[in-house]
């Protein structure tokens, strides 16, 4: 972890003192992140209603950018060209955090909702999308959502990296998690307000770490 991404944590952490107790599931997920990023994986990103916003946001923080320019590397500048457009390409567009949304997908959760089950909405997306090396990161303010404990379950079982967002205890997301971020409270709206600090600090640090 560089210098820079220790600073990141520890002045979110002294903004944030009730964070503190975060402050080793963040590093954890900071970890498998990077790991799946400099390994070639894909993350999917999934969550409930709240949790479903989340999931867009992290996925769009990660995709495109969020404090710092991202340039290309210069193989790839090369490669666009030298013309108009070319030049445009290759000073506009940004390296990215390979990251998918599992909630926008609208006519695909519609199709399995109809056909296998609302329980079954990431499960099979994960199935589908998902292969080792890869992470789910699912948020889930109770810890106990049907459809994100079946995508969890399925990560598992293909060997995917899991991280968790909840509050309280955990609920049944406790035991599926490679990673567990719990938000000290267990009112939902105060744990989507610490998850938002959360997922904001870890998308920092990660762009710190490998842009």
């Amino acid at each position: 972890m560089k210098k820079a991404v220790q600073n990141q944590l520890g002045d979110c952490l002294e903004r944030h003192p009730s964070l503190q107790v975060c402050r080793e599931s963040v590093i954890c997920a900071f970890d498998i992140l990077v790991k799946c990023h400099k390994e070639g994986g894909l993350l999917l990103v999934c969550g409930n209603g709240g949790s479903a916003s989340d999931a867009e946001h992290i996925t769009g923080e990660l995709m495109n950018r969020f404090l710092m320019s991202r340039p290309l590397p210069e193989p790839v500048r090369q490669k666009l060209g030298i013309d108009k457009t070319g030049l445009y390409l290759g000073q506009k567009l940004n390296r990215a955090f390979r990251a998918v949304s599992l909630v926008s997908q609208t006519s695909l959760i519609t199709a399995i909702a109809n056909d296998l089950g609302p329980d079954l909405v990431f499960a099979q997306q994960v199935y589908g999308y998902g292969k080792p090396g890869d992470v789910l990161f699912a948020l889930s303010t109770s810890g106990n959502s049907d459809n994100i404990i079946n995508a969890l379950r399925v990560a598992k079982a293909l060997d995917i990296k899991t991280i968790g967002f909840t509050g309280g205890s955990g609920g049944n997301m406790a035991m599926l998690c490679d990673c567990l971020v719990k938000a000290p409270s267990a009112l939902t709206p105060i744990i989507q307000e610490y998850h938002v600090i959360l997922y904001h600090l870890i998308c920092s640090m990660i762009e710190t770490e490998i842009f």
